[in-house]
């Protein structure tokens, strides 16, 4: 390469550079909600007939007959729970964060949801894995009503998962969409995947958790936020 092309290509490698690093957080938000929807546009969903046969080959396979009287509805049933249980394919976390409430007499101080159940699936095995999840943020000119958190964790949480995905999805759409100087979250959870096959090892709890703003930079704001948490 003569040097005429090497010091284009170096510019161009330049002005990419720039331009990732000039990229608000909510653009990578975005990107990622633009990206899986074009992945969910791929997919050729089955038909809900076809869903309840599946079910019906899988008892099938198992060893069982799906024609005895207390299998031959339980395909169409499976497949109901899985529309209440994965509900969160068809929502969208935006909405749920759009709503802020502005006065609340100039509080600035951290807001801590804790302890918010939830249910999810592991995406390797199918199998359940439920726990706690703990938010916090340093409001900055407005706080969000507190059952959106709990609703945040659901959409999330009603999809197949592996809990440091989920982890990381929660707090980036907070930090998308969140007035807030900085967030944390916190998830502790028992997978079934360990504790009822494989290794068998019940009541064994995996701890995940991630940080942006002063919980991140600031030490200190850590071993608070867990001192909070932790303080039950």
């Amino acid at each position: 390469m003569d040097d005429l092309a090497h010091s284009a290509l170096e510019r161009r490698r330049k002005r990419a550079a720039a331009k990732s690093r000039s990229k608000s957080p909510g653009e990578g938000v975005k990107a990622s909600s633009a990206t899986a929807k074009r992945q969910d546009a791929a997919i050729v969903r089955p038909s809900r007939s076809e869903a309840e046969a599946a079910v019906r080959t899988l008892m099938a396979w198992l060893g069982d007959d799906p024609d005895r009287e207390g299998l031959r509805d339980t395909p169409a049933r499976v497949v109901k729970a899985y529309e209440e249980i994965f509900a969160g394919y068809g929502q969208d976390p935006g909405p749920i964060l759009d709503k802020v409430f502005e006065d609340v007499g100039g509080y600035g101080e951290m807001v801590l949801v804790k302890d918010i159940p939830f249910y999810s699936h592991c995406e390797h095995h199918m199998a359940p894995f439920f726990g706690k999840a703990h938010i916090a943020y340093y409001p900055d000119g407005g706080v969000f009503g507190l059952s959106k958190f709990g609703r945040l964790v659901d959409v999330y949480a009603r999809r197949l998962q592996t809990q440091e995905t989920m982890t990381a999805q929660i707090l980036a759409a907070l930090d998308a969409r969140l007035h807030s100087r900085g967030a944390a979250v916190l998830i502790e959870a028992e997978h079934m995947c360990m504790s009822m096959r494989g290794v068998r090892k019940p009541g064994a709890l995996t701890v995940t958790m991630q940080f942006s703003g002063p919980f991140k930079s600031d030490p200190a704001e850590q071993a608070r936020f867990l001192s909070l948490v932790r303080g039950r």
